[in-house]
């Protein structure tokens, strides 16, 4: 990989990058992969790499129907945790925050990584009990979680509505202060750059269309670029999950669905936190650029789209304004949707399965973005040994048969939001 330096940094940023190399190459696809990867998001990226790196099979493609960075990778706030209440959560996102904790240095790339610490706002005695019991859960977990009361976090928040006549009066919090934020296309970069480097394709602008199925094994995907042989194939495709599914006659407890978000015009720093709204379906965090990045619930619909809608966006505007009456002065900058694919537990599904050589990948619901290294590490390990780790054991898809839900809550924004 080459190196510059600063004086041919500066350089070429005034040569508008024309003498810059590509991060990562454009290849034809080869006729044959010993594994194909369908999406080239985060967690296809990622699944790239640890193959790579962690089980040493490099004979890889990843096969995205656009461009890297364009999907929800693209399109999400950025939110890092590991505060779940049941140990198969708690103990798979923990296992991915530290993996976040030295992914620069792991991809030779800064992403960014921030742990400035979610708040997850309390506004009723019953909320607070339940926040008591998931930071218990994640104590003995060995995972960070510290409970504030109203004047600890009129200390870190003093800019919230502490008054006595609001509509959700703030009882205490909920704070992992590992918890944070990372830069979404600086971690697609790295993955990419890293698994390029290590001898992965990475094709873009190839679609799947469909899959070669001979008794019951994978032997190949059909795409816009031409058939490739493989007797591996990992679905990686977030809210398109259903549509592929369908093209194998599989019918999964996933629904798509739009999740908003916006960001304000830049102001200077103010919130130091992720801080979450349950009661009001928002949270909020400042960029680093100055920017404030807002999100809120579902859009009440199913859909493929990669946009929202002003109802939704005005309910998260408005819910906000009441946590924190400041943001009325602020003019929205930007908004955007993505496809999340919603499993009817709210915990993600990783598994191999009733077709030998397929592995699946989906139902990421909220949290999508903070799972990519440990779904990629887990996922990489259940296609090259064609068996599940002990992290994603119980994230399989038999659950829904068999009634052995995970039924993880705290997911959803009715409870609390990241």
């Amino acid at each position: 990989m080459q190196k510059y330096s600063i004086f041919s940094l500066i350089k070429n940023a005034f040569s508008n990058h024309q003498n810059w190399e590509v991060a990562w190459k454009d290849p034809e696809p080869k006729k044959e992969y010993d594994v194909v990867i369908v999406g080239g998001g985060g967690h296809g990226l990622a699944t790239a790499y640890y193959l790579a790196k962690e089980q040493k099979i490099t004979n890889v493609a990843i096969l995205e129907k656009g461009w890297i960075g364009g999907g929800n990778v693209g399109r999400n706030t950025t939110i890092l945790r590991s505060n779940y209440m049941y140990d198969v959560n708690n103990l798979f996102y923990e296992f991915g925050m530290k993996l976040w904790e030295n992914l620069s240095q792991e991809l030779n790339y800064n992403v960014m990584y921030s742990p400035r610490g979610i708040i997850n706002l309390a506004h009723s005695d019953a909320q607070l009990n339940a926040y008591r019991r998931r930071g218990n859960s994640m104590r003995l977990n060995g995972i960070d979680a510290v409970m504030l009361g109203r004047e600890e976090l009129k200390k870190k928040i003093p800019f919230a509505d502490f008054s006595s006549s609001c509509r959700f009066p703030i009882f205490g919090a909920l704070m992992q202060p590992r918890g944070g934020t990372a830069r979404h296309d600086a971690v697609v970069w790295g993955y990419a750059r890293q698994a390029d480097y290590m001898g992965v394709d990475i094709i873009q602008h190839c679609e799947v269309t469909g899959f070669d199925v001979q008794n019951g094994k994978i032997q190949g995907v059909q795409t816009s670029k031409g058939n490739i042989e493989t007797n591996k194939v990992g679905l990686c495709v977030a809210g398109s999950t259903s549509l592929l599914a369908a093209k194998l006659n599989m019918k999964l407890p996933i629904e798509s669905h739009v999740l908003q978000a916006c960001v304000s015009e830049p102001v200077k720093p103010f919130l130091d936190h992720v801080v979450t709204f349950g009661a009001g379906h928002f949270y909020c965090s400042q960029s680093d650029k100055g920017e404030m990045v807002m999100g809120g619930d579902l859009d009440g619909y199913n859909s493929y789209a990669q946009r929202g809608n002003l109802p939704a966006l005005q309910h998260v505007l408005t819910e906000g304004v009441a946590m924190f009456p400041n943001l009325s002065r602020l003019k929205m900058l930007r908004t955007w949707g993505g496809i999340m694919d919603m499993s009817m537990d709210g915990s993600p599904i990783i598994d191999k399965t009733h077709i030998e050589g397929l592995y699946l990948n989906c139902g990421w619901c909220y949290g999508g973005f903070k799972a990519i290294p440990v779904s990629g590490w887990t996922f990489a390990y259940t296609i090259a040994q064609d068996q599940v780790h002990e992290l994603n054991s119980k994230l399989n898809l038999n659950r829904f048969h068999s009634g052995h839900l995970i039924d993880e809550k705290g997911v959803g924004t009715k409870t609390w939001i990241g």
